[in-house]
């Protein structure tokens, strides 16, 4: 759910060396302090995106169909969980607190950063058995996670085409922690308004079990997204247009 802002901040570093407004600053290899200055001044003063540079809004965020979870039908409780017409929204509230690796040979890149509040909303679609029982519901769902923490990790290396240098994305790893996660999945139950209470209710009074079950098929989820996208931005940009050249 996190990922299209990733994205975003990563494609801003791939391209400053663009037509940016002069007011976005530029940064020297390594300069941590610049790199997180001028992250922050772009969430803040672009929340609906550069399109002259291909930066996309990041008030509202579409993200893509998800296989939530899928466990072993052949036992004798199985689910699998779809997410389909998902949109973000508090991206724009972000601040980034860190970045490292942004050096001139780098191997590893991180960035980290705070969101006070991240609100998705998308349509799911539930599939199972609990033992003889079948399971089949769908509706609407609200998330909120609350005062989620983000850290990035991108590991590479250099490589050379066309003359010039590119960072090459081998692997991704996303790491987020929440303080909160509330649910509110409408409809659960059509004909019985009273269980789709109680069992919200139960989600959201026993949402930290939830989450710490989920949260590898989650994160793997999110990998796999962020690699596909972040990888097409840095093999698509050089990695030394991104700085400012130090003169000897």
């Amino acid at each position: 759910m996190v990922y299209n802002f990733y994205t975003y901040l990563l494609l801003l570093m791939a391209t400053l060396c663009k037509a940016l407004p002069k007011e976005i600053k530029k940064c020297h290899f390594g300069d941590e302090k610049c790199i997180v200055d001028s992250m922050n001044y772009v969430v803040k003063h672009y929340p609906k995106g550069i399109p002259e540079i291909g930066l996309k809004p990041i008030d509202v965020v579409d993200i893509g169909d998800l296989r939530l979870l899928e466990t072993d039908k052949s036992r004798a409780t199985w689910i699998g969980v779809n997410l389909t017409k998902q949109v973000n929204y508090g991206f724009e509230n972000t601040t980034i607190t860190k970045v490292e690796g942004f050096e001139k040979d780098p191997t590893v890149l991180t960035i980290s950063g705070h969101i006070p509040s991240l609100v998705h909303k998308g349509l799911f679609d539930a599939s199972g058995r609990v033992w003889l029982v079948a399971l089949n519901i769908s509706g609407e769902s609200t998330s909120e996670f609350q005062k989620l923490r983000f850290t990035l990790k991108l590991k590479g290396a250099i490589e050379y085409r066309n003359n010039k240098r590119y960072f090459k994305i081998y692997e991704l790893k996303p790491i987020v922690k929440i303080d909160r996660w509330i649910l509110w999945m409408e409809d659960l139950f059509t004909e019985n308004s009273d269980l789709t209470i109680l069992v919200n209710r139960i989600f959201n009074d026993r949402w930290l079990e939830v989450w710490n079950e989920w949260e590898t098929q989650i994160l793997d989820s999110f990998s796999g997204v962020f690699l596909g996208m972040v990888k097409e931005t840095f093999d698509r940009n050089s990695y030394d247009d991104l700085f400012l050249i130090d003169l000897l």
